[in-house]
């Protein structure tokens, strides 16, 4: 791993204004094996550890995504708003609020289903009346706007080649927007294969997390991806946390998500035993994959 002029982790790497240096700001070789921040452990561990550069990391992606500048300044780690098995496996969270009481929620896909957007609906609307307004003197333009945001890691969901939708409620036949609050916003990683050739003064800042996000355990874009965190502050941060945190940590917790995994599955063999569910059991014992298992087992 090599770092300009003496980075150092943890320490105060700034220049007026504040920020990551562009002097000091880490660079990778192609020796290095990163953490694909596109897993549970990795992301949650990089954008909610409870250090400066973490939430200006996550305050630059959220800004980037959401098309104006926000600082976040509350975080939690939730663990996925889902009833079943599988899609504890394929999705998680982070819901944070602003320092001007915007609420974000921040949610990694990495197999979107069909039903997409219902579910965006759905927690995009809970999100927004999970703000209190009942009381005296309280009324409905104190309501804060809030962010459903997912990021689909693995497949592509819409029929275009836009990598960034935001959705909002309006009238399509007259094209009239009620401007009400709530958003909905998607960022599909696939669609950057294109986007990842343009050099990197021509990439928006979208793309360059995004590109980011993608490509950063991929060795042959290795330069690209050194370029990008030249360049932006935030994606800089983000490095500055990860290199703070040891393939150690990183192994206990993909120990403990492995152990969670084992353990719904042998829930579901108990219960299918109890319950004479013979499908079911020829599916535990089948040899296949857990999550293949655990998929199957949820389509049931």
């Amino acid at each position: 791993m090599k770092v300009n002029t003496n980075f150092e982790p943890g320490r105060e790497n700034t220049f007026p204004g504040g920020g990551v240096s562009s002097k000091n700001r880490p660079q990778f070789d192609e020796a290095d094996d990163l953490f694909d921040l596109c897993k549970d452990i990795a992301f949650k561990a990089v954008f909610t550890k409870s250090t400066p550069a973490s939430q200006a990391a996550l305050s630059n992606l959220v800004s980037a995504l959401i098309g104006h500048d926000v600082s976040i300044t509350t975080i939690n780690a939730n663990e996925p708003p889902v009833d079943n098995i599988w899609e504890r496996q394929i999705r998680f969270d982070i819901r944070c609020k602003a320092v001007t009481g915007e609420l974000v929620n921040v949610e990694m896909s990495l197999t979107p289903n069909s039903f997409e957007p219902s579910r965006f609906e759905y927690y995009a609307g809970r999100l927004f009346t999970s703000q209190k307004i009942r009381g005296v003197k309280r009324a409905y333009d104190e309501l804060k706007p809030a962010y459903q945001i997912t990021i689909m890691a693995n497949e592509r969901f819409f029929d275009d080649e836009v990598i960034l939708h935001k959705f909002e409620y309006y009238d399509p036949l007259h094209g009239v927007p009620l401007n009400g609050k709530s958003r909905i916003i998607t960022l599909e990683l696939p669609k950057l294969d294109r986007i990842i050739e343009k050099s990197t003064e021509a990439m928006n800042t979208t793309e360059r997390w995004g590109s980011f996000l993608r490509y950063l355990t991929d060795k042959a874009k290795r330069e690209k991806i050194n370029e990008i965190i030249a360049c932006e502050e935030g994606i800089a941060m983000a490095c500055e946390v990860m290199m703070t945190i040891s393939k150690d940590e990183i192994e206990w917790a993909r120990q403990e998500s492995k152990l969670k995994y084992e353990l719904d599955l042998q829930d579901m063999l108990v219960h299918a035993e109890r319950k004479g569910e013979r499908k079911v059991l020829d599916l535990l014992k089948s040899g296949k994959p857990p999550e293949e298992i655990l998929r199957e087992y949820d389509g049931q």
